[in-house]
């Protein structure tokens, strides 16, 4: 559903009307986990924002929310609206230092937001996979025509762009969340979150202390396949109303 232009920037009105259109539509196309790899600074509490709004309407719906953290780490209190919802699932990013095989290297991006929210909340719920991941773009959108270094042909197709942020953590996820719901359609977004969270490893050091805190990493990097096998699925949002 596009809300943005080919800049990549978007109004808060234009990204409502997405998030309605989806609220409209999500019966007639079964859409049950939304990829939102966009963030705004906060400029009031989460639940006067007008986009929240429009999530948290969505989440209450049934539909999964996977938001991005933001790019503005490494200092505290940077998670990005509607990343700040606490009921959505939200999303650090991580990089694999080059060394794909390896994860004994994997650490923490230092552009990926650090929480907790300006109400108080843990952020990000997990991390995922942000540094150098390779997706499509049209060559003629900006960002590839200002860094042509980035851009790269695959049989013949010239629309191929490598990004690194918490938006390409977040698609990361969303991947994940949608392997959880063709192996059980009837979870809800409460028990997805938990799923994904409760099967999560935490980055530690060599002394077997985290290596990240809890506002930096949540509840650790998501393992997609032990998130589908996870048999827990009813610690998510717990205690929120």
């Amino acid at each position: 559903v596009k809300a943005f232009d080919t800049n990549g920037q978007g109004s808060y009105a234009n990204v409502i009307r997405g998030l309605d259109w989806i609220l409209a539509n999500k019966a007639t196309y079964n859409i049950r986990v939304l990829n939102l790899s966009f963030g705004a600074i906060p400029q009031s509490s989460y639940w006067n924002d007008p986009v929240n709004k429009a999530v948290m309407k969505l989440w209450h719906a049934g539909v999964v929310i996977v938001a991005s953290a933001g790019n503005w780490g490494p200092y505290a209190q940077t998670i990005t609206a509607p990343g700040n919802v606490p009921y959505v699932i939200t999303v650090g990013a991580m990089t694999d230092n080059y060394t794909p095989s390896n994860r004994a290297d994997d650490r923490l991006a230092s552009f990926s937001s650090t929480g907790p929210t300006h109400e108080g909340f843990v952020k990000p719920e997990v991390v995922a996979y942000g540094g150098h991941v390779t997706g499509i773009m049209a060559p003629t959108m900006k960002i590839p025509t200002q860094h042509p270094e980035f851009q790269f042909s695959y049989s013949g197709v010239r629309e191929y762009f490598t990004m690194s942020g918490t938006s390409q953590a977040a698609a990361v996820a969303t991947g994940a969340v949608a392997l959880m719901l063709q192996a059980q359609p009837s979870l809800t977004p409460d028990q997805v979150k938990c799923k994904l969270m409760s099967s999560a490893a935490a980055a530690i050091d060599g002394s077997g202390k985290l290596a990240y805190s809890v506002f930096q990493q949540g509840a650790g990097q998501i393992n997609a396949l032990a998130a589908v096998l996870n048999p827990y699925s009813n610690c998510g949002n717990a205690g929120l109303n």
